[in-house]
């Protein structure tokens, strides 16, 4: 009998965590000082793009699949920008021992995004990162609309239908991951 009610409040505590986020609303960017390529101090609270979407893109040097993914993005981002007029912030997990590699696979994989390096992971904690790639993206108010993590062949078409609405001030939170 014991299992029986331990396993209703299981039940019923599970689902009332569902249900909260089903409900949770639209977070903004936490303010986390971190540092761009020239080593400059960057707080996160300025990620912005003048009222026009926002991918944050974390990645790193050793994870394959962020690499493929922000190589993907890259060979079609100058027509999401023409399309969407979105800016991508890719930021980096690595720590102070290989940050120094960023810059060079930055310039050889021709990136053409505002790159963060978040060496200490305090960014990556604050949004809750704990898969990579873990790709968001915001409204031109900054809030996050659209997540996910991973990436498979064919994930960008998806992540630009969710851009042109989002340019489109459309609602995409049934679309989220």
């Amino acid at each position: 009998m014991k299992k029986v009610i331990l396993f209703a409040l299981m039940i019923t505590f599970a689902g009332f965590g569902f249900s909260q986020e089903t409900g949770k609303k639209l977070t903004k960017i936490p303010a986390i000082d971190v540092k761009n390529l020239d080593g400059e101090v960057f707080n996160t609270s300025e990620i912005s793009n003048d009222g026009k979407p926002v991918i944050i893109s974390f990645w790193a040097l050793w994870c394959k699949p962020c690499i493929r993914e922000l190589t993907t993005i890259a060979d079609v981002y100058d027509d999401w920008i023409d399309e969407t007029g979105v800016k991508l912030y890719a930021v980096s997990i690595d720590d102070a021992r290989s940050s120094s590699k960023v810059l060079p696979t930055v310039n050889g994989k021709g990136w053409d995004y505002e790159v963060l390096l978040d060496q200490n992971s305090d960014f990556k904690r604050a949004m809750n990162v704990n898969l990579i790639p873990h790709t968001f993206i915001l409204n031109g108010k900054g809030e996050i609309v659209w997540q996910h993590t991973s990436f498979a062949e064919g994930g960008e078409l998806e992540m630009f239908e969710i851009l042109k609405k989002v340019a489109k001030g459309e609602d995409v939170s049934s679309d989220s991951h």
